[in-house]
């Protein structure tokens, strides 16, 4: 099934009310919390019910053609970006957008930090390749030195993906960013808690 993820520019409260009674509820909410915002249009929001989606329209993933490649430390490299507290992988085509912003997953060139390793630390996925990938990482060169097929290569990219998707959810707000999300016991695990938000976001539009 398709996943819905949406974007729309709602300026006032009555477009969103009429945008989330139009087209359903949703899991996850996404606007600018400063101005100018970045990556998002003035009163524009994100909707969808999977947060690396929403993430992913956010950063434009697949039009910017992003991915997460290896970026191994070479010794000339270890001075430069200090490599002791990042991972050997980084974000093809990283957004310039965001050179700037201050992110515990991320550093302006779009070296990604040990937040992945306690990414997947926190995520207790079903498959058996987490103990393996947090070992690997603890030492780029061994890691180059290991020989893996294809389809592992492929799996560990594809967890390492999945962590630094998780912990941007996690840091959105650090660098601008409003998310709405469920909020038990105030919502349900599949709807966004809107209601706080559109109570401060009525009480302005009344000043």
């Amino acid at each position: 099934m398709e996943i819905r993820t949406i974007r729309r520019f709602l300026p006032f409260i009555k477009d969103f009310k009429a945008f989330w009674k139009k087209h359903g509820t949703f899991k996850y909410a996404l606007t600018s919390a400063e101005f100018p915002p970045i990556l998002l249009e003035p009163e524009e929001w994100i909707f969808s019910d999977d947060i690396i989606s929403l993430l992913k329209e956010l950063m434009r993933w697949e039009i910017r053609d992003m991915a997460i490649v290896e970026a191994p430390f070479t010794k000339n490299e270890k001075d430069i970006i200090k490599p002791e507290s990042l991972i050997p992988w980084k974000i093809k085509n990283f957004p310039q957008e965001w050179e700037l912003a201050v992110c515990d997953t991320f550093t302006p060139l779009g070296y990604l930090t040990e937040a992945i390793n306690t990414a997947i630390k926190d995520n207790k996925t079903s498959n058996n390749l987490t103990s393996n990938i947090l070992s690997d990482f603890s030492n780029s060169i061994s890691y180059k030195q290991k020989s893996c097929n294809q389809s592992q290569d492929s799996n560990i990219s594809q967890e390492i993906e999945y962590a630094f998707f998780q912990s941007l959810a996690s840091n959105i707000y650090k660098i601008g960013y409003v998310l709405l999300k469920p909020e038990p016991p105030f919502s349900n695990d599949s709807v966004a808690y809107i209601d706080d938000y559109l109570k401060e976001w009525q009480e302005d539009e009344e000043l």
